[in-house]
């Protein structure tokens, strides 16, 4: 699988600048402001209905904010018309919760959707698919349709569609969510995997506090191809300097906003009583 050219920036991929966002009166976020750097991965903790899927469906253009401003990659995403956002949207991978894929396709038809919406060739469609069936190790599935896989691996499917179109930027709403812990951990592996060969930049929503650490402190060795525990050098380089280093960060919200913005290790190390509940 051949990665898409990722230049080092200094500038924020993702910005998010006091953003709200509500229903039936009532905001769900409430002036929510962060960056995501190139090649960072930003974990949006939360409990359940404090707007992590609503922050990735925002960046994706699938909503539009009652206030603030939002853009990605540049581009003005909170002001662009539905026209705009279909050739935006060609340069996001979106891997939804219970993966989303057509029961009626195969698996094939499935991860080459959106290529033949952006009316690929035949012979490079076929190629795409493969390469990335290959890279989440589903190559025999091709054939096959949704139902008859399991939840790991129509999960597995999704990242491989997602992946399909080569994106900058990949969104992950729980994608371990229900899993068993093997099958979870297969599934950080492909997040890794992608982040630290491709230089994906992602988002992604979980209440799974252990996914948000496993992508801090570990990293994918292409020479070796396993996952690694990242060194301590490793682990304290910057990212925010724009030297394109891999890093993780997070962001948890309560009640609507910003509770904690940081490193895995602030987190780790705060004594605050909030976030000790989702550390233990």
């Amino acid at each position: 699988m051949t990665p898409a050219p990722q230049e080092p920036t200094t500038s924020a991929v993702v910005t998010f600048a006091n953003v709200r966002i509500g229903f039936d009166e009532e905001d769900v976020l409430r002036g929510v402001s962060f960056e995501v750097m190139p090649r960072e991965t930003l974990v949006l903790l939360g409990e359940t209905g404090t707007g992590k899927t609503l922050t990735l469906k925002l960046a994706a253009g699938l909503l539009r904010p009652t206030q603030g401003k939002i853009e990605v990659l540049g581009q003005e995403v909170s002001a662009m018309s539905e026209r705009e956002l279909l050739p935006y949207r060609r340069q996001l991978g979106f891997v939804f919760q219970e993966g989303a894929l057509f029961d009626s396709m195969s698996v094939a038809e499935n991860v080459a959707y959106q290529l033949r919406e952006d009316r690929m060739s035949e012979e490079e469609v076929e190629r795409r698919v493969q390469e990335v069936l290959h890279f989440v190790e589903l190559e025999q599935t091709v054939d096959m349709l949704p139902s008859e896989l399991s939840g790991g691996m129509r999960r597995r499917v999704s990242i491989a569609r997602a992946l399909a179109t080569r994106p900058p930027v990949v969104l992950y709403d729980s994608p371990t969510a229900g899993l068993d812990p093997v099958t979870a951990q297969t599934i950080i592996t492909l997040i890794l995997r992608s982040r630290d060969l491709f230089g994906v930049t992602a988002m992604l929503a979980t209440q799974r506090l252990q996914d948000g650490f496993a992508l801090a402190n570990f990293r994918f060795d292409p020479e070796s191809k396993r996952v690694v525990r990242l060194t301590e050098r490793e682990s304290t380089m910057p990212v925010r300097g724009g030297n394109g280093e891999p890093a993780t960060r997070f962001v948890l919200y309560r009640e609507g906003r910003v509770y904690f913005e940081g490193a895995p290790e602030e987190l780790a190390e705060s004594k605050d009583a909030y976030l000790q509940r989702f550390l233990v």
